[in-house]
């Protein structure tokens, strides 16, 4: 059974997050968001889900079945949620109350693209403690 007790770093390939923020500049008028899950070797894996939320431009929600399938993909492939991702078109890269009051998953990370910014995307991870979000170190490794 993995350790709930989060490292104050999160090391994440630089490909993989090339692939998150693709995604995230794909469509920069809604928040979009997706999954990543990771295996025994620790490599990460982005399942993108769509946004279905009535009012997407500040809020996501994810698509169900394509969630289910995603955790099944990832169950299949013997890996684990390891984050959640989602960007925010026009605010910055902390988690708003709302990211934090509806969060179901406390026990993996939380990545959060702002695309309010100018020429470089800022994205910031975050792990759930009690009733807040707590920043930790994001660093890209390249291979």
């Amino acid at each position: 059974m993995p350790s709930t007790k989060k490292p104050s770093q999160l090391s994440l390939p630089r490909p993989l997050v090339n692939k998150i923020l693709a995604h995230a500049q794909s469509n920069p008028d809604v928040e979009v968001c997706g999954l990543i899950g990771n295996n025994a070797s620790l490599q990460k894996y982005y399942y993108p889900i769509t946004n279905v939320s009535q009012n997407p431009s500040c809020r996501f929600l994810m698509d169900a079945p394509q969630q289910i399938a995603a955790m099944k993909k990832m169950r299949n492939n013997k890996q684990q949620l390891f984050a959640i991702m989602h960007s925010h078109p026009t605010a910055n890269a902390s988690p708003s109350q709302r990211d934090i009051d509806e969060n179901s998953y406390k026990d993996v990370y939380h990545l959060i693209i702002s695309l309010n910014t100018k020429g470089v995307l800022e994205m910031r991870a975050y792990i759930q403690k009690l009733d807040s979000m707590q920043e930790i170190e994001l660093v890209l490794e390249d291979n």
